[in-house]
């Protein structure tokens, strides 16, 4: 399994913003894909029920974004301003962290979909960041 970026209720831009070190790149080139833990969980199961050893799954929702946009949705919906765009040298923060920034990561899904019948719960970040909020608040 080659997996893009998890998300889920216990890791979500939420946090970040909610704690105040949230931050958005200034980079509309930078695309990468993700997937929240629900549909990764499908994915893993769908595939125990058939097993094909030594295919590689690339698992990942269908809309990569970029990290910016995904911020900024969420910071949408708990109804506060998101972090301004900042250049990546303006932003503190790791080696490691910037080098994520490089270049885009994004993946398509159309094999867990053809050959495992995966319909995703959350085919994009909005739809799963929707969800998320939603079990917050109840």
């Amino acid at each position: 399994f080659r997996v893009s970026g998890i998300y889920g209720p216990n890791r979500n831009p939420f946090k970040k913003i909610l704690a105040g070190n949230a931050y958005r790149v200034d980079n509309q080139n930078h695309l990468f894909s993700r997937i929240h833990v629900r549909d990764f969980s499908q994915v893993l199961y769908l595939s125990m029920l058939s097993p094909n050893p030594g295919r590689i799954y690339n698992v990942c929702d269908n809309e990569p974004a970029t990290s910016s946009d995904v911020v900024e949705y969420a910071a949408r919906l708990l109804g506060v301003d998101p972090p301004p765009l900042s250049a990546l040298d303006d932003i503190e923060m790791s080696e490691m962290a910037k080098s994520f920034y490089s270049d885009s990561k994004k993946i398509r899904n159309d094999r867990i979909k053809d050959e495992l019948g995966i319909v995703l719960k959350f085919p994009n970040y909005r739809k799963g960041l929707d969800s998320i909020l939603e079990e917050i608040e109840n």
